[in-house]
């Protein structure tokens, strides 16, 4: 199946926020799917673009699976104390804003696509994309605003401060090289660079974990196997099946932290099977 692609500026709270939709087509010929995904990339909040692997080959791979998925370029945050891109320094925008972006992004895609059926669309993002996504969700449910019919967080950061990390994790961390082996103190540094003011990282739209999860949809999380966030991704999955929501978590054998901005590894194809497996399973259809 090929795939189609389209920019759009779309308006949100914050300005305009640019998306690319990837849409399945049949050689010249459009294709009608049922399901929808909106997807957040990830980049420690502060970097990332529609065009990193983690975003664009996610998308298409999914895209090529069925699937309409609509990518956000949401507003990257501050940077933490002491880092630089190295690139020409641009605008920074400290949280709730890209939280709120993604948020927009999934309202204007139930709305705007007459492909897929408004309930038909799910959420879902990488790493920090995944944090987004997640804090989304619980903004929409507050909000008495429709739901997404499913989560979908790799490798994602949910919690303000990294939960204990079990010992076999500890040990596969280390052995990694730079930058796979961060521990809490750069996640604790991110997170606030992130949120900006310490008392933010209280909020439950800013780090979801530990706060009410009743109500939220089905989600699937896909950790990697020697990843510090792995810890989080686990925490989170205990802490949803508590609140009653459906939720797979599983470990992702052989993969560091970003896995799926690697194509040529070949479990982030494997990565991609098991997403578009799930994100189709008749379960959570409607």
């Amino acid at each position: 199946m090929n795939v189609s692609t389209t920019e759009r500026k779309i308006v949100g709270p914050h300005g305009e926020i640019p998306v690319r939709v990837y849409a399945p087509t049949a050689g010249e010929r459009s294709v009608s799917p049922r399901l929808g995904l909106v997807w957040a990339h990830g980049g420690g909040f502060a970097g990332g673009d529609l065009d990193m692997p983690e975003n664009d080959w996610v998308a298409r791979q999914l895209a090529q699976r069925g699937l309409v998925v609509v990518t956000v370029d949401y507003r990257l945050s501050p940077l933490p104390d002491g880092e630089s891109t190295g690139m020409p320094e641009v605008r920074r925008f400290p949280y709730p804003v890209a939280s709120e972006e993604v948020t927009a992004a999934f309202t204007w895609a139930t709305t705007s696509d007459p492909t897929v059926p408004a309930a038909n669309w799910a959420l879902g993002g990488a790493s920090a994309g995944g944090n987004l996504a997640a804090g989304a969700a619980l903004r929409l449910r507050d909000t008495g605003r429709p739901l997404p019919r499913a989560l979908m967080l790799a490798y994602p950061v949910l919690h303000a401060a990294l939960p204990p990390v079990p010992t076999e994790l500890v040990a596969k961390v280390r052995a990694l090289p730079p930058p796979f082996n961060f521990g809490a103190e750069q996640i604790a540094a991110m997170n606030l660079a992130y949120v900006q003011e310490p008392g933010a990282l209280a909020e439950a739209y800013a780090f979801p974990g530990g706060h009410d999860l009743s109500g939220l949809p089905p989600a699937f999380i896909l950790n990697c196997d020697s990843d510090s966030l792995r810890a989080s991704g686990q925490q989170f999955g205990v802490e949803l099946a508590a609140a009653g929501v459906e939720v797979i978590v599983m470990r992702e054998p052989g993969t560091s932290h970003g896995h799926l901005n690697d194509p040529d590894d070949p479990a982030a194809l494997r990565s991609i099977t098991r997403i578009a497996e799930w994100l189709t399973r008749s379960t959570i259809c409607p």
